[in-house]
């Protein structure tokens, strides 16, 4: 089988470093250095909390859980409510566009990771009409057709359901959805909890009509859960670092079934790319879908709108958060790898360690078989990374910034562009500096207001949250909206308003 072999590696980390002592603080303080940004209300969502049955949303948190935000060509605005709504937004007024929940009665709303996660529309929805979901089902009395199970394990096993599914609309102008929607895809999971599904489905917003990569479709790369899902089958080490398994990979498939584009089948009902490299490998062992791997959960991808550099935002284990810049075929190193350092697992040991590599790997004397980040934070500063945006609209202060953040404390990070394109040369020590941006808001009399993403959150909800559950999207014109799912507000970053 076409793979890193697993047990070797391992056998060789504990042979060449066993007596290496884990590492406590990985990463220095991100700090603030001056940089600030104006922050504006656009519009709140419906307050969602007990539209679903109780067995569905067993967890009442969020007024409405919004992570995404997509706008068309026509300038009609689109925004989702994982509980299951699709909404078309209109200035400060929405509108239900589509009822994805209804569509699926089985939808699991229990964790804010869950539900109706992600959407994205075809780059050419005003003549076909089609755009795509992808949401999480539980497995229970469900009579869904699976199209994949991790290795060695079975139908018994089986938890929850990952679904992509594609919706025709009939008349693409209209602002309520009517038509039909068919089935690409249904993944399983098999551990406790439905710890990192898939979380997104996207189309590369650079590429153009007549290019390889047009109307493909992109998922996120998650490891299913098989690092903190709960259960006998989480930290399974044996479910990563294999092209013959979905699992933490992310996946660039043709949406089109192979009845109508006459193609490679894949896994569901959609075809293999021919331009996949792993399409082309002649291996039959290795899944043609497969973009890259290695990733633990990559859960927001996105392409700089200037040259196409294609980015994930891929959440860590108990220490490192990472952006790393996606080349095609490329291994991220998880398990064995967090951020630029070894996982405790790689050595025999636990998954919330993590190890120095060896001098001469950290400073490219060595290479190994890894790609490893080109910016990060550890958990000192943040729980779990956004998405990011590489930055070229009309706020300043951001111009050839990479603008993300992290979700459960909200704090907003920035890193150079040039300086992460730079860190992509294989030495794993060369990372981009990354430092906070400091949030403002306008009084009514012009005055500024110094801030946080969090002190907005819980003004908005009238009290103190754990957690923030920001989300960064952006605009067709590059511009930034910050959302919560806490408080279903769905803001923007601004040019500075000068009075």
């Amino acid at each position: 089988m076409h793979r890193t072999s697993w047990s070797i590696a391992a056998a060789f980390a504990l042979l060449a470093g066993t007596c290496a002592a884990q590492v406590k603080d990985p990463l220095p303080n991100v700090e603030k250095k001056g940089l600030s940004v104006e922050i504006k209300d656009v519009v709140r969502l419906p307050d969602t909390r007990g539209v679903r049955p109780a067995d569905q949303d067993v967890n009442p948190s969020g007024w409405s859980r919004v992570s995404f935000v997509h706008e068309l060509p026509d300038g009609r605005r689109f925004a989702n409510d994982s509980r299951g709504f699709l909404y078309l937004v209109n200035g400060d007024k929405t509108s239900v566009y589509a009822d994805v929940g209804a569509a699926f009665p089985l939808s699991f709303y229990a964790r804010l990771e869950s539900g109706f996660i992600g959407f994205d529309f075809h780059p050419d929805f005003a003549k076909n009409g089609l755009f795509y979901t992808v949401h999480l089902e539980r497995a229970a009395g469900n009579p869904g057709k699976l199209n994949f199970i991790p290795p060695g394990f079975g139908p018994k096993d089986v938890t929850y359901h990952n679904v992509i599914t594609e919706w025709h609309a009939t008349d693409p102008k209209a602002n309520t959805f009517s038509g039909t929607r068919r089935e690409l895809f249904r993944a399983a999971h098999v551990v406790t909890n439905s710890s990192h599904p898939l979380g997104f489905v996207g189309f590369n917003p650079t590429a153009k009509p007549g290019s390889p990569d047009y109307g493909l479709l992109y998922t996120s790369g998650s490891d299913f859960g098989f690092s903190n899902g709960g259960g006998p089958n989480s930290s399974n080490a044996s479910q990563t670092q294999r092209l013959d398994s979905i699992i933490t990979a992310i996946l660039r498939i043709d949406p089109r079934s192979p009845s109508e584009s006459k193609g490679t089948k894949g896994l569901g009902d959609y075809t293999i790319p021919a331009i996949n490299k792993f399409a082309a490998d002649n291996d039959p062992n290795t899944l043609g879908e497969i973009y890259a791997y290695g990733l633990r959960n990559t859960h927001r991808i996105s392409w700089d709108l200037t040259d196409g550099t294609m980015y994930g935002a891929d959440i860590g284990m108990s220490n490192i958060e990472e952006i790393n810049i996606i080349h095609e075929g490329l291994n991220y190193g998880w398990m064995a790898r967090e951020g630029t350092f070894e996982n405790g697992r790689y050595r025999g040991g636990d998954l919330d360690q993590v190890f120095a590599l060896p001098d001469d790997v950290l400073h490219g004397k060595n290479k190994d078989a890894f790609t490893y980040p080109v910016a990060m934070f550890d958990h000192g500063d943040g729980v779990a990374v956004s998405a990011g945006f590489a930055y070229h609209g009309k706020i300043q202060q951001l111009q050839g910034k990479f603008v993300f953040g992290d979700v459960n404390r909200g704090r907003i990070f920035v890193s150079d562009i040039a300086a992460m394109k730079a860190a992509d040369d294989g030495v794993p020590a060369t990372v981009a500096p990354v430092e906070e941006v400091q949030l403002y808001v306008r009084t009514a009399s012009g005055a500024r207001v110094y801030t946080s993403f969090r002190e907005l959150v819980e003004g908005t909800m009238g009290k103190s949250l754990t957690r923030t559950d920001l989300h960064i999207s952006q605009s067709r014109d590059g511009e930034l909206f910050l959302t919560s799912r806490q408080d279903g507000m769905i803001r923007m970053l601004v040019p500075d308003a000068k009075r």
